[in-house]
């Protein structure tokens, strides 16, 4: 049977229907975002320049892309119809008469529906994994320049030591399947899971203490949903089958928060040296406000700028961590979507075929430059602040 084609400019066309809820979602959010930037605080800012405008919408455009994915998709990510194998773009599946927009791989999968999936994967993994790096940052980080002495002493080595560690060596032993049959990864989520929960109890435990009505509300909500969560991570106990990570997917979640704690856990640590000589913290500490008040109430707020700037930034290497991390063939599985291992799959047969390496290494790229832009917008409002 052979297969007919559509030519280059109704490939086009094709792909930018496809992402017709993407477009939409973006209309609706970019809009309201210029009617009410005044009032949006920080977020709002960002459409006051080029670059922040820019950034912004490379990464919502990525995010729908995510949520919409099975909508975009005209293929599952990993259907496989033999007569598609190696197609050019613009193939046309004879069965169905739906488009390869980008063709077929070599083992006969659409590369337009692997790519947009691929995008969930980013989404949720790198995002998510330096969340908790924050967390796990912040906590330490916090009464380390604080209060100074042994406590900085002993975990400011501790942090040097896994910042001493080759980065990609480092994910290499975590996510190799050796260490992943053992219950090193569930014992590391174990305690890195823990410090959102302990976080935000101790935020609200300072802010609302002398409020037990309201104290009791936030902890009560802060301990169900962290703890539900914390059971469908970390042992898959979730009653409700709804919080769920598969174990290559927890592996390079851990691995991710280990490596990337240390650095958050040194900026904060600087930022609180410099800011706990200020004149407000001075002011709290004479009205006998608790070390953990000022800490979090006091410091952390002016100290949010450079943390969501590197925040950003984070998030953007996780992702290249990621690719990198699939093109290896480490932590995913063979048969994964995400962008590194589709890399991966193509890059074999570059000299024949380069059409299926195009897709997700611009997808990467420009997920990556969204991320960047982003963040040196966010620097300059911070400046200005």
């Amino acid at each position: 049977m052979q297969v007919e084609y559509i030519g280059a400019f109704n490939v086009v066309l094709g792909v930018l229907a496809r992402f017709w809820p993407v477009w939409i979602a973006l209309v609706l959010v970019m809009g309201a975002s210029f009617t009410y930037k005044k009032k949006l605080g920080l977020y709002g800012q960002l459409f006051d320049s080029g670059v922040g405008i820019v950034g912004v919408g490379i990464c919502l455009f990525w995010l729908f892309t995510a949520i919409f994915a099975s909508t975009i998709s005209p293929f599952d990510p990993l259907a496989q119809i033999p007569i598609m194998k190696d197609t050019l773009p613009g193939a046309i599946e004879p069965a169905s008469k739906l488009v390869y927009y980008f063709g077929g791989d070599k083992l006969a999968r659409d590369v337009f529906s692997r790519m947009v999936y691929g995008s969930q994967i980013v989404l949720i993994i790198a995002p998510a994994a330096t969340g908790f790096a924050l967390m796990v940052g912040i906590t330490l980080g916090l009464p380390a320049g604080y209060y100074g002495g042994k406590i900085d002493t002993v975990l400011s080595f501790l942090a040097n030591l896994v910042l001493a560690f080759p980065v990609i060596l480092l994910f290499y032993l975590l996510v190799t399947p050796g260490i992943m049959d053992t219950p090193i990864p569930y014992a590391m989520a174990g305690v890195f899971f823990l410090f959102p929960i302990i976080f935000f109890s101790v935020l609200f435990w300072t802010r609302y203490k002398n409020r037990p009505d309201r104290l009791y509300i936030l902890l009560g909500i802060t301990l169900i949903l962290g703890g539900w969560i914390y059971l469908g991570l970390v042992f898959d106990a979730d009653p409700l089958k709804i919080v769920h990570i598969d174990p290559n997917q927890l592996n390079i979640f851990v691995a991710v928060v280990f490596a990337s704690s240390p650095g958050v856990f040194r900026i904060v640590r600087g930022l609180v040296m410099d800011i706990k000589t200020r004149d407000y913290v001075a002011a709290a500490q004479t009205r006998g406000e608790s070390p953990w008040y000022i800490m979090l109430w006091e410091i952390l707020p002016n100290a949010r700028g450079p943390l969501i700037v590197d925040a950003c930034l984070r998030i953007g290497y996780t992702t290249i961590l990621l690719g990198t991390l699939g093109y290896f063939g480490l932590g995913l599985a063979p048969e994964s979507p995400d962008w590194g291992t589709a890399i991966k799959d193509a890059s074999r047969l570059l000299r024949s075929f380069i059409h299926p390496a195009l897709p997700p290494t611009i997808a990467l790229m420009s997920f990556v430059l969204g991320l960047n832009l982003l963040a040196d917008s966010l620097r300059e409002q911070s400046m200005k602040d």
